[in-house]
């Protein structure tokens, strides 16, 4: 029987690279899609072909029992085989069997696997998490299993974290699979609160622009911010009494409650962490940190030899919520109020997009050209705010505008095609 899935890419609004520490979230689709044609087979064969980025088909054929310790799933090593054979893009896909196989005990005996992507790499719209997702869906559906609405989403994350090695956060599986057209899902990420979407006012557009420069969540700089992130939440975690062992227990079981702020950086206020704040070094190297401390967080490394910025990046996730809530006020009164109190609000609403854009910079994850974009949106007529999405370093600029700064915002994607000659991607 042959199975077919899809799942969109995902608009990062507001929290980006504050959801792994906690923080509320505001994502959106996108209309791009990946879809997934599945068929399983009984021969352990596993052929895929994946369109993503390419008329061309990145081709995988194998023996699934290849990618097994003694006949049983293990994520190091499928990680290993497909790294040693540069075939690790196919763990996006592959990867989903693996983790249903050790998470919910399917007998998966091998499947011929289709892969068409709208959804393009490399741009900070969650390509990854839309074919996890797809995929997830696909096997699901072949499986017959019975999955929660966060449930899927937490699956297809394994899938990236731990067999193709990326340190993404929930987010981005969640809006993939729970986001619906022109709507905000609000995620609380601890680690999986979904609240109710929140319909996106008439007359304002959140729209994103391409800016041409790829990004990867995978890359050396987010886990660096990242890793940093979660050394500071255990400086002040230790400073408020929590033990060595308080900590490895978090790490080693993903319980949190027992620890202060019940283990993450969002649950500090603005207020209780400028009382903190001095006791975070300004940067500290990470054999300094592993000489007292323990990172809580399962998917990143610790590097001996990197000066990581501890207070900075400690500091944007905890900020970074307080934006985020007070942007879903601003929305909430936006629909209730009189056209003169709504230009207002749209002022606010975008200058804590900027101010989210600017923290992203302190904490190495801007980039020129997504500089580039934000300046120019701060220059024209009805584009209220703009900032870098997703992962950062790259990627795309989410720009709010009125229905008539909607034609602005096109007039400047194609002045940036045209003066980089490239088809920039509008979302």
């Amino acid at each position: 029987m042959l199975i077919e899935t899809s799942a969109p890419g995902r608009l990062d609004v507001m929290g980006g690279i504050a959801d792994y520490s906690g923080s509320l979230v505001l994502q959106m689709p996108i209309a791009q899609r990946t879809t997934v044609k599945l068929q399983l087979r009984t021969d352990y064969r596993c052929e895929i072909k994946s369109y993503i980025g390419s008329s061309q088909p990145w081709l995988l054929d194998l023996d699934y029992r290849d990618l097994l310790l003694n006949k049983q799933a293990d994520y190091a090593f499928a990680n290993t085989y497909l790294t040693q054979r540069k075939q690790i893009w196919a763990g996006y896909i592959i990867g989903c069997a693996l983790v249903l196989q050790k998470e919910k005990g399917i007998e998966f005996t091998g499947a011929s696997i289709e892969v068409h992507s709208e959804v393009p790499l490399g741009k900070g719209v969650s390509s990854s998490a839309s074919v996890e997702v797809a995929t997830m869906r696909a096997l699901a559906q072949a499986f017959q299993l019975t999955l929660t609405s966060t449930e899927l989403p937490t699956l297809a994350q394994k899938v990236e974290n731990f067999v193709v090695g990326a340190p993404c956060g929930l987010m981005d599986q969640l809006a993939c699979h729970l986001g619906e057209p022109n709507h905000f899902l609000p995620i609380v990420c601890q680690p999986d609160l979904v609240e109710s979407l929140i319909p996106i006012p008439q007359g304002l557009h959140f729209v994103g622009i391409d800016s041409g420069v790829k990004h990867a969540v995978s890359g050396h700089q987010y886990g660096t911010v990242r890793s940093a992130a979660f050394m500071g939440y255990s400086i002040i975690a230790s400073h408020l009494g929590a033990s060595t062992h308080d900590l490895k227990h978090a790490l080693q079981t993903g319980e949190r409650n027992h620890l202060p702020f019940r283990g993450y950086l969002c649950n500090i206020s603005v207020d209780e962490f400028e009382s903190l704040q001095n006791i975070l070094p300004d940067k500290l190297s990470g054999k300094d940190f592993l000489e007292k401390q323990v990172s809580i967080d399962p998917v990143t490394k610790i590097n001996l030899d990197t000066a990581y910025a501890v207070r900075t990046c400690t500091e944007h996730p905890v900020y970074e919520n307080n934006r985020v809530s007070q942007f879903r006020s601003l929305l909430n009164a936006y629909v209730q109020q009189q056209t003169s109190e709504q230009t207002k609000t749209l002022t606010a609403l975008g200058n804590l997009m900027y101010a989210a854009h600017e923290s992203y910079s302190r904490c190495g994850l801007g980039s020129d050209r997504t500089d580039e974009i934000v300046a120019l949106a701060k220059k024209s007529e009805g584009i209220y705010g703009a900032k870098i999405t997703g992962g950062g370093q790259g990627g795309t600029v989410c720009l709010l505008t009125d229905t008539a700064g909607k034609q602005t915002a096109k007039a400047l994607h194609q002045s940036l095609c045209e003066k980089y000659n490239q088809p920039l991607v509008w979302f």
